[in-house]
């Protein structure tokens, strides 16, 4: 299957699922600097005037050029009129009636290869459903280019895989384990181990530092499991927990758990 008919895949799911009334997708361009690269939005699922068709979105500008710099999801509850973005499209989206938007990058070899959009027409704040569907789609989009690319090697790619969440599950017994021994020198070696699953120099970028607990939390939030289930295998209170996740979130900078996890992979914090 071509990477457009992936692309268009993931956006009927997303409009789909996410009750978004566009979701719509650009492909970025291979520019020899970052700050050179731009994607061009030619892929669109519901309601579009046909303004945003053809768009060069060049890197730092608009919502998909911030993406494409921070290769970070990034949400606007109102695209025209929000600080955090540069305005060089307002004229396009204007024409669309478009407020609310949200963008995820897909990352393929640590490089932007495409943003995926979320937007609204009305300037309600972009769910957290939304924003999971979005960080969703992106990454099995990111796993199906991969495969796609490597012309029918799929068992490679499904080996890949199924080795790092076999990685992620080791990394989140071992952080159990070493808060569950006495042993001072025993909890450190196995502290060592399981920071050797990890890779902390994945993403170029301003690094993040989280606390021991924060990281326990979010590596068992890594394999699925709940609050409740965390505190329970780290012998702390539910609220305790929620605590250390929410300061997690925000030292990431991200909106869902499930993008905090995907943020901390992408930031070599967790098995990826």
């Amino acid at each position: 299957m071509s990477e457009t008919s992936l692309v268009m895949d993931a956006l009927r799911r997303i409009r789909r699922s996410s009750g978004v009334s566009l979701a719509f997708a650009g492909m970025v361009s291979s520019a020899a600097t970052p700050k050179r690269q731009s994607l061009r939005l030619e892929h669109f699922v519901g309601n579009t005037a046909g303004a945003l068709a053809g768009v060069a979105v060049d890197a730092g500008h608009g919502l998909g050029g911030k993406v494409i710099s921070v290769q970070r999801p990034v949400a606007v509850d109102d695209y025209l009129r929000t600080p955090s973005i540069t305005h060089r499209y307002n004229t396009i989206i204007a024409t669309e009636g478009l407020r609310a938007m949200a963008a995820v990058p897909v990352i393929v070899d640590r490089r932007p290869v495409a943003v995926l959009y979320g937007a609204l027409h009305t300037d309600a704040p972009i769910g957290a459903r939304t924003f999971d569907v979005l960080s969703g789609e992106a990454r099995a989009l990111e796993q199906q280019i991969v495969a796609s690319r490597v012309m029918g090697q799929g068992d490679a790619v499904t080996e890949a895989d199924e080795l790092r969440d076999r990685l992620t599950e080791a990394y989140g017994k071992l952080r159990v384990l070493g808060r569950s021994v006495d042993d001072d020198v025993l909890a450190a070696e196995l502290h060592r181990i399981s920071e050797t699953l990890v890779d902390s120099g994945s993403v170029p970028g301003p690094s993040v530092s989280l606390t021991r607990r924060e990281e326990d939390v979010l590596a068992l939030a890594a394999l699925g499991h709940s609050n409740a289930r965390i505190a329970e295998d780290l012998g702390i209170g539910v609220q305790t927990a929620k605590g250390y996740m929410r300061d997690a979130m925000g030292k990431l900078g991200a909106s869902t758990r499930i993008e905090a996890v995907v943020l901390a992979r992408r930031a070599g914090l967790l098995p990826g």
